[in-house]
């Protein structure tokens, strides 16, 4: 595992979050912003440390109540908006004022949210698996897993549990697949059971009704005009149509690239070789400017 230290900051409304960050070399390269999906935290990003950091800068924070970052007395502060008031501090701490944003799911709605806001702090954007228009389907799946998480009593069980019910969207992994990825999204309880890394109220603001017409961030694709861009689409994806992916890369004109990963579904992990490539290849336009 890449070696990385522990950071710490504070809210605005006065919780503490945690972030990870990965060395990066000392040539001035801007750092990549890691912003995980609804239910992940900053270990769904190991893959790409493993194989980044040392030559990246890689900040990988955890949103309010994911991993060790503190859970927010109110639930319906689980929302977007609040996520980019506590990343912006959280730049703004570090003195970070541009970076590539590697955005996954929710990771990448904040992403949107950030290019509609303060385009300027982008060198460069992934946007993995999310775009302005969701799936209903996959949006019912999402609904009717978070916050129903069981305790487990081994890793092994965890593993076995992330297939049955995830075994669509990665219908090749392998149980030693299937036990990493419990490791990025499970610990260890104080009574030694595994459980999910998240608050499970996480999903209230999910259930309220109306939520599901959100915020119309179609008008943002223009914010990423002339910022080098990626989208990644799992073939296998409930979340993001082919439609919406190839309006995306029209709107956001010439800068953006679309690559499907083949035979993965919502989302990628990022360590499939399309998406390997495809990131590559993304960090390579934001160097030559």
């Amino acid at each position: 595992m890449s070696n990385f230290t522990d950071g710490y900051w504070w809210s605005p409304d006065g919780l503490r979050l945690h972030y990870r960050d990965y060395d990066g070399g000392s040539d001035g390269r801007p750092p990549l912003l890691c912003l995980p999906g609804l239910t992940r935290n900053a270990r769904d990003f190991e893959p790409l440390a493993q194989r980044l950091a040392g030559e990246w800068r890689l900040i990988c924070p955890e949103m309010r109540g994911r991993g060790e970052s503190a859970q927010a007395k109110d639930p319906m502060t689980y929302v977007p908006f609040n996520y980019l008031q506590d990343i912006s501090r959280l730049l703004g701490d570090l003195a970070i004022t541009r970076f590539v944003a590697v955005g996954t799911s929710l990771g990448g709605f904040i992403t949107m949210l950030i290019a509609a806001t303060h385009r300027e702090w982008l060198a460069g954007a992934l946007l993995n698996d999310i775009g302005p228009t969701l799936e209903q389907a996959g949006l019912a799946r999402i609904r009717a897993q978070v916050g129903t998480g069981q305790s487990h009593p081994s890793w092994v069980h965890a593993a076995r549990a992330l297939e049955e019910a995830n075994r669509d969207i990665y219908p090749a992994y392998g149980l030693e697949q299937w036990l990493a990825m419990a490791k990025r999204l499970y610990r260890l309880n104080s009574g030694g059971r595994i459980v999910l890394d998240y608050d499970m109220r996480i999903a209230e603001p999910l259930r309220v009704a109306g939520a599901e017409g959100g915020v119309d961030m179609w008008p943002a694709m223009a914010a990423f005009r002339g910022i080098p861009a990626l989208i990644l689409r799992g073939e296998r994806s409930d979340i993001l149509s082919v439609e919406t992916a190839e309006r995306m890369v029209r709107d956001m004109g010439g800068g953006a690239e679309l690559v499907t990963v083949k035979n993965v579904g919502h989302a990628p992990v990022l360590d499939e070789p399309e998406a390997a490539r495809a990131i590559d290849q993304l960090l390579a336009r934001v160097l030559h400017g």
